[in-house]
């Protein structure tokens, strides 16, 4: 089995690729290394491509005859939701146009399955704490709503001409599966923690007048590794029937912002008291994934605590490189 991974040398796409190679599966890795580090995808082939370039199609078509392809995980994709409001076509053109050349590909070299990296913010802001997939998708940014349409575009293709696929949802990804693979843009929560303690500022906490326990918003944190995991464990759920096409991939469980900080301040000795700034714009109080439909009919489930987390995202920046600039 050989299968190409898009945005395979980026911090979640390294997980899986190790995870493949580890149990003997040929991988082909596609990336424009923009926010990407290349030694990642250790000794798989890499293609240096922007797969939404107007040419991309036609190299994406011959890499997956070349490497004879059976399956695409298909990362490759912008996911900063400020940037995505402020140059949306740029998001529109990549994420769409990307994957309308991933999936032009895929078609002309009969390559029939693809697992898809959704996100939780094609839900927007729900209701409900706990969030199924049947939620209503209503996402608020450019960003999610490129992913969302992502999903529309891949089920057309399923009634045009036969394409198999999963689109998981992620929540709120963290820490690393080996030290090496450490998230390496200044992105989320936890890398931003870390970087600002680096520089000797303390952390910023945007509101803390929220109704939670602690003030904080509560998200769902699921760790690297698992997520990499539940790719492939899509990946071979499409050699069967499923029930379903999207997935949420979290744990269930939610941890506030407070809390994630006090973690980073117990496993790294430093000083994490926050600095609190007003709230952002469109933060639900708790944003938590239901994770049953994936555990039902795929048999996976995510269960890697907070502080496991938290200790392995410390353990990876320690190690570093600390960031990339993207």
């Amino acid at each position: 089995m050989s299968v190409l991974v898009t945005g395979g040398a980026g911090y979640i796409g390294a997980h899986v690729v190790r995870l493949l190679q580890q149990e003997g599966t040929d991988v082909v890795v596609v990336d424009d290394l923009s926010s990407s580090i290349a030694s990642r995808v250790g000794e798989s082939p890499l293609v240096e491509l922007d797969i939404s370039a107007p040419d991309a199609e036609r190299v994406l078509a011959e890499v997956m005859r070349e490497h004879q392809v059976d399956a695409v995980i298909h990362f490759a994709a912008k996911k900063q939701v400020g940037e995505s409001v402020q140059r949306p076509l740029y998001y529109y053109r990549q994420n769409l146009g990307g994957l309308v050349n991933v999936l032009d590909a895929m078609e002309a070299a009969g390559v029939r399955k693809i697992i898809y990296s959704s996100s939780a913010a094609v839900y927007g802001e729900p209701e409900e704490a706990v969030v199924l997939e049947d939620s209503r998708t209503s996402p608020i940014n450019p960003y999610g709503r490129s992913k969302l349409v992502g999903e529309w575009i891949m089920e057309d293709c399923e009634r045009a001409w036969g394409l198999k696929w999963v689109a998981l949802r992620y929540f709120n990804v963290a820490g690393a599966g080996w030290d090496d693979l450490g998230d390496p843009a200044i992105m989320n929560l936890i890398p931003m923690v870390l970087d600002r303690l680096e520089r000797g500022e303390q952390p910023r906490v945007f509101g803390d007048d929220y109704p939670t326990p602690d003030g904080t918003c509560i998200r769902d944190y699921v760790h690297v590794r698992d997520l990499a995991e539940a790719h492939i464990a899509a990946m071979r759920a499409l050699d069967g029937e499923l029930s379903h096409h999207s997935y949420n991939v979290g744990t269930g469980q939610g941890a506030s912002v407070k809390q994630v900080v006090d973690a980073v301040g117990a496993v790294s000795g430093l000083d994490t008291t926050p600095v609190v700034e007003p709230r952002r714009a469109g933060d639900p109080p708790k944003l938590v994934a239901s994770p049953d439909r994936i555990a039902d009919d795929m048999g996976f489930r995510s269960s890697t605590g907070l502080d496991e987390i938290v200790e392995s995202a410390w353990s990876a920046w320690q190690a570093g490189p600390r960031h990339i600039d993207v």
